[in-house]
């Protein structure tokens, strides 16, 4: 299994059965179903997911879903796979530096030709949210070793799909196809999100994404 690739054996939506696991999770932690999360953690369990790449995941899910939802899925995970026995990298203030370097990488990365035009838009929300967004989501969380970028985004994607927020659902099927996931894999969260939401979300969810897969902004 490559650190950066999706390993063969795929499900028909494109996905391999390690990244369907954590996509799986990450559409659960967004819902706060404890019992769907634990289910779908044992199941990532019994398909040999790296412990790893679920705790890089439920990390990243104070970023996507909030404190309160994460925690919840901490708390059945610790259930699910007993203690910590990698915490990965440490979160150390004085790597200010670092983080930043590799936030506006990371955040570039995703975000591609429109990330410019996304730094004068979180200006103008507010200063201090372009640094909270560089800084301390892509740099301090997103850039963390222990899982690729590319399956972070799809579980970002997974995540945002779940809630309704539009605009950075649009944003993240472009970062999806940005960090090099194919269409088909993309079809394939989507069709792991859709069991979640219902019929017109899910209609307004495929309308989207029928959009940027036609154009590939």
């Amino acid at each position: 299994m490559s650190p950066g690739g999706l390993t063969p054996g795929r499900s028909p939506g494109g996905l391999d059965a390690p990244t369907l696991a954590l996509v799986r999770i990450a559409t659960a932690t967004a819902t706060g179903d404890e019992a769907r999360l634990r289910e779908r953690m044992i199941a990532a369990r019994a398909a040999d997911v790296p412990a790893g790449w679920v705790e890089e995941l439920l990390l990243q899910g104070f970023l996507n879903v909030g404190y309160p939802l994460t925690l919840v899925a901490f708390a059945v995970w610790r259930e699910v796979a007993g203690p910590v026995k990698d915490a990965g990298e440490p979160i150390a203030h004085p790597e200010w530096e670092q983080w930043t370097e590799r936030g506006v990488k990371a955040c570039a990365e995703v975000y591609g030709r429109t990330y410019h035009k996304l730094l004068v838009n979180l200006r103008a929300l507010h200063p201090a949210i372009e640094p909270l967004v560089v800084v301390d989501a892509y740099g301090k969380i997103l850039s963390r070793p222990g899982l690729d970028t590319k399956r972070r985004e799809l579980c970002t994607l997974a995540a945002i799909a779940t809630l309704n927020a539009p605009r950075q659902l649009h944003a993240h099927l472009r970062g999806a196809l940005n960090t090099g996931s194919t269409r088909e894999e993309v079809d394939g969260v989507l069709a792991v999100v859709e069991i979640d939401l219902t019929k017109e979300r899910a209609l307004k969810l495929w309308e989207m994404w029928a959009d940027v897969r036609e154009r590939n902004l």
